[in-house]
This record gives structure tokens, C-alpha cells and sequence, in this order.
């Protein structure tokens, strides 16, 4: 009886237009930011943060970038490892060519750039679809890491073609310690996350829906299927694109252009697929799953007695990716996002069965 909508009356659009309708959401993700923002910090370890929680916020948002492309919009993308090098690269070189400028600006120029190359990797989108959409966009996956390489000056010349990222300073603070690194991401996939939340409920959000559903019904009643997919695969980039930075600047320190391989990219499809594609908690929920699934391969076979060698525990890691995988895309194809959706169902109208 405590989670309910009826009763619970809307005298303003403001009102009915929040993010957050119902009370009792609102508490909920108040609680949430608390336990995030002053909870974990106070109970954490410098390993929970460089190994679990920094990783999980970089690839939440990458996961959220690809959802609104994917899960929204219904185009497919395998490029997602290379636009988030795309973000990397280009906020390494606007930090190190423009050192004065604040960091939120260089992950926005980041955003943009990714955003451009993404919209001209989105372009096969307006004659293809489908697997053949895919296959397009996996070309990103190879041109863009060889474009890094062949061109020195993506890299500043180095000679072993790493790129270390600068110091983080915003408003007169040193991002040092993993705490810090680990508050300064979470701000910022949580605004993004927010303005994902908003964007997706306004009439954007809605175009790409109808492309989603039915791409011929929407251009009748109006709906351009140019602009709808090419904003998609801006927007898209452009997450991604921060995600890049943020995986560079917060978790890795230096990384090489060519780092950011095909394997990442089905491993932040996996997150959606699990998580559940049309859902911004999806997108969390997957990456905080597939994050989680290596580390309990890792730590519970000792704990009940088995011995089993790294290379093992990597198979083991594809077998269970690929068995969730299918599971999920034959019993719950909305993932663990429905899961959570189900539970909030129950509880409108427990303890009634109807």
C-alpha cells in the first residue's frame, strides 16, 4: 500500500512533467544519491573504487549512449569501443593544446567531436538497417584505431604512441585521490543520466521511438527518418564520446589509441542486452552486472574449494556472458530493467492479488 499513483494528484504541468512523478521515486533516487555521493565514500576502499565503481560509472554511460541508439532508435552499432577512443583522443588533445581550459568544456568539446564522427558513421543508417547497419558501423572499429596510429599527430608524435592524460582540476580542485576521481565521474554520469532521462520523454525521444517501431509508419505521419536518425547517432556519439574521456582521464591514467578494441564494444552491448534495451536504469544495471560477473568468478571458486587457473576463469567468463545472453533473450528480452519494472507493478497493488 506505500507505492501507489492513485491519490496522488497532478495540479500543474510542471508537476506533470517531472522526471520523477510519484513521490515515492523521488525518495527512492534521493536515497540513492546519498548512499552514493556520501555512503560509499565513507565505507570504501581504494581498490572498491579503481577496480569496481569507477570502471561501472565509465561504462554505464557508454552503455547509455548505445541504449539511446540502440534500445531507442533501433539502429544497430558496433562501434561503440572506437567512438569512445574518438572522446579520448580528442579531450587528450584539447587538454594538452588548450591547458587552461576547464575540464567540463574539454569533455563537451570531446562530446562534439565524437558526436560529428558518429553522425557520419550513422550515415549508411538512411539506405541500410539491421545486420547490414551493423556491419557498416563496425568499420569504425577498424578505420578509426588505424587513423590514430597512421596520423602522429592524434598522439602529439610519441613515439610509442601513448597518450597520458593531464592532471583534473575543475574550479580550483585537484582530482587526485580515487575518492575524488570517483565523486567527479559520478557527477557527471549523473547529470547526463538525468538530461538522458528528460531527453528521451521530449519529442526527440519520441521520433526515435516511432523509428524504433516502425520506421515507414513514422515517415507518413511526418516523422523525417533523416534527422531522427542522424540526432540519434549525435546524441549517441556524444555519451559515448564522454564515456571515452571519462575512461582515459578518471580510470585508465594513459591508454594507446588502439586500445579501445572490438571487445569492449560487444562487452557494452552485452551490458544493454542484459540490462534491458529502451531503459536508462538498464543501462546501469548492465554494466554494474557484467562488471560484477568476473569478480564473483574470481573470488567465489577459492572460497568453496576450487582452484581453477586465470585462463579458465576467462572462458568461464564468455561461457557465462554467453548463457546469461541467451537466457535473457528467451525468458526477459527487456532484461533486468523489466525485472525491476515487474517489482514495482507488484508492489502497486500489494498486498491485493489484483
Amino acid at each position: 500500500m506505500f507505492y501507489r499513483e492513485s491519490g496522488q494528484y497532478k495540479t500543474s504541468y510542471r508537476a506533470d512533467q517531472a522526471i520523477f512523478t510519484i513521490p515515492q521515486d523521488r525518495v527512492f533516487f534521493g536515497l540513492l544519491m546519498l548512499a552514493a555521493f556520501i555512503g560509499i565514500p565513507l565505507v570504501s576502499t581504494n581498490y572498491i573504487y579503481t577496480a569496481l565503481l569507477i570502471p561501472f560509472l565509465c561504462l554505464s554511460l557508454a552503455a547509455l549512449g548505445l541504449n539511446i541508439l540502440t534500445g531507442y532508435c533501433g539502429q544497430l552499432s558496433l562501434g561503440t569501443s572506437a567512438f569512445m577512443g574518438v572522446g579520448a583522443v580528442a579531450a587528450w588533445n584539447v587538454a594538452t593544446r588548450i591547458p587552461d581550459l576547464n575540464i567540463l568544456l574539454v569533455f563537451a568539446l570531446a562530446g562534439l567531436v565524437t558526436a560529428v564522427v558518429g553522425m557520419f558513421f550513422g550515415l549508411p543508417s538512411l539506405r541500410i538497417k539491421g545486420f547490414y547497419l551493423a556491419v557498416a558501423t563496425l568499420a569504425a572499429q577498424f578505420f578509426l584505431p588505424w587513423l590514430f596510429v597512421k596520423i602522429g599527430w592524434f598522439t602529439n608524435h610519441a613515439a610509442s604512441g601513448v597518450i597520458t592524460a593531464p592532471q583534473i582540476t575543475i574550479f580550483g580542485w585537484s582530482v587526485d585521490t580515487p575518492m575524488e576521481k570517483y565523486l567527479f565521474a559520478l557527477g557527471v554520469v549523473t547529470l547526463l543520466a538525468l538530461a538522458a532521462k528528460n531527453l528521451v520523454r521530449s519529442n526527440p525521444g519520441r521520433q526515435w521511438m516511432a523509428i524504433r517501431d516502425m520506421d515507414i509508419a513514422a515517415e507518413i505521419i511526418g516523422i523525417r527518418p533523416v534527422v531522427a536518425k542522424l540526432t540519434a547517432f549525435a546524441v549517441s556519439s556524444f555519451y559515448i564520446g564522454v564515456a571515452g574521456a571519462l575512461y582515459l582521464f578518471v580510470y585508465l591514467g594513459s591508454a594507446e589509441p588502439d586500445g579501445f578494441t572490438i571487445t569492449m564494444s560487444f562487452q557494452v552491448l552485452f551490458m544493454i542486452i542484459i540490462g534491458g534495451l529502451g531503459s536508462i536504469l538498464g543501462s546501469f544495471l548492465g554494466a554494474f552486472f557484467i562488471l560484477l560477473v568476473p569478480i564473483f568468478l574470481t573470488r567465489v571458486p577459492p572460497m568453496l574449494g576450487f582452484d581453477l587457473s586465470t585462463a579458465m576463469i576467462s572462458h568461464m567468463e564468455f561461457m557465462v556472458f554467453g548463457a546469461l545472453i541467451v537466457i535473457f533473450l528467451i525468458v526477459e528480452p527487456h532484461g533486468l530493467a523489466r525485472l525491476w519494472q515487474i517489482a514495482k507493478e507488484k508492489l502497486r497493488i500489494w498486498p491485493f492479488p489484483y
